[in-house]
């Protein structure tokens, strides 16, 4: 099976499941990439060393053998490309083709209703409803978008990104992490509105003024930075907190292992929320906002992570305290998220169901998987997911 991946351009996000899928496929798996990736995400450590990767090719230096490939892969891949012809072309040749997309409605799903919006959605997507075309859900809140406008019935299923797996025991990660009492909580991203950086330095003065011990590592840049920086030191909290500044993805995963607590603030915006799966595969527990497109295919509330509603930090706070009160009590659900990434959604296991897949695909049938990427995605509205998590229905 030839197998081609086509997408804006490759990244860290990407690579554990390019190299996956090029471990598995060798000469026929490619992943082409249609542009060259953005200054600004250069400057935030994006940028790749197209030479080292075998199985890359770039549409904009040799568009026609590029067009070639895509046009007579057995499977192709189609994610953002900035170039809706292409995913036209290759719909056109009847042949099994996959697309991948976070959701469609971020700001929310009242946008569906704008003429000019649905005319859009039906010429990239609604019209191909009855085509040899499955949509990859990237986010749990993709499919109920889809779903919103008719496109794809039937044929949505989950997906995500995945990040690099680091593999331990139980006893190394229990060791890795501080034994002296106190708790070590770690927050990662970009310090903007949308992530809630500020969430943070509220809940550092709360579990200072209710005599606990805590530690909290901020690893991160963006323009709400020095307003941080300034709320710690003049709140106080300076003991308590490390500021990392700008950190490379490895050494971000090197500062989890030695947390117990991850907490994820973002907002509805957030797509997916790599850091979810890094610090899953850290033994973290996490507490994450149920709005992040990762936390409802990911996290089991109270199995192996927590979640609160919408931007609600009071309810944040409360599960923190409550993991505070009776840090023995929750601690396993540490262990509980490292085994759902190493066990599930890593990008080795996902590459071998991608593959199956497509086979299925290939022979008329569509083999959808049991449990995790390539699992049927059940278009949940957004206004229900939290409920949903929390009693157990997705």
């Amino acid at each position: 099976m030839t197998f081609t991946f086509v997408s804006n351009y490759i990244n860290h996000h990407q690579i554990p499941l390019c190299e996956a899928l090029y471990q598995e496929l060798g000469e026929d798996y490619t992943f082409i990439q249609t542009m060259p990736m953005e200054k600004e995400r250069v400057a935030m450590g994006w940028g790749v060393d197209l030479n080292k990767l075998p199985y890359v090719q770039c549409l904009y230096e040799a568009e026609y053998d590029c067009l070639k490939k895509i046009a007579e892969s057995d499977v192709v891949l189609l994610g953002w490309t900035g170039r809706e012809d292409i995913a036209a072309s290759r719909l056109a040749t009847g042949k099994t083709t996959l697309r991948v997309s976070e959701r469609l409605y971020r700001e929310g799903q009242w946008k569906a209703v704008s003429p000019r919006g649905l005319a859009a959605k039906y010429g990239e997507h609604i019209k191909y409803r009855k085509r040899n075309v499955c949509m990859l859900c990237a986010g749990a809140y993709t499919a109920s978008d889809f779903h919103l406008i008719g496109a794809y019935p039937g044929k949505m299923f989950k997906w995500g990104y995945f990040t690099p797996l680091r593999t331990y025991n139980e006893e190394q990660l229990t060791s890795m992490k501080p034994q002296d009492g106190a708790l070590h909580i770690v927050w990662a991203g970009r310090f903007i509105p949308l992530k809630h950086p500020e969430y943070v330095v509220r809940l550092a003065k709360t579990l200072r003024d209710r005599g606990y011990d805590f530690y909290i590592h901020m690893l991160g840049d963006g323009e709400m930075e020095p307003a941080i920086r300034h709320d710690v030191e003049s709140l106080g909290l300076s003991q308590h907190f490390q500021l990392y500044g700008y950190t490379a993805p490895e050494q971000v995963r090197d500062v989890m292992e030695k947390c117990h607590i991850h907490l994820f603030t973002s907002n509805y915006l957030e797509g997916w929320g790599a850091v979810v799966n890094e610090g899953m595969n850290s033994g973290c527990v996490e507490v994450v906002n149920a709005q992040v497109g990762a936390a409802p295919y990911l996290i089991r509330h109270g199995v192996n992570g927590l979640v609160y509603p919408k931007d609600q930090y009071e309810k944040m706070e409360e599960l923190v305290l409550e993991l505070f009160a009776d840090w023995q009590k929750f601690q396993k659900m540490g262990y509980a998220a490292y085994e759902t990434i190493r066990d599930t959604w890593n990008a080795e296991h996902a590459a071998k169901e991608l593959l199956r897949f497509s086979e299925s695909l290939l022979h008329g049938e569509i083999a959808s998987a049991k449990t995790g990427p390539l699992s049927v995605a059940e278009p949940v509205r957004p206004g229900k997911m939290y409920r949903a998590m929390t009693e157990g229905t997705i």
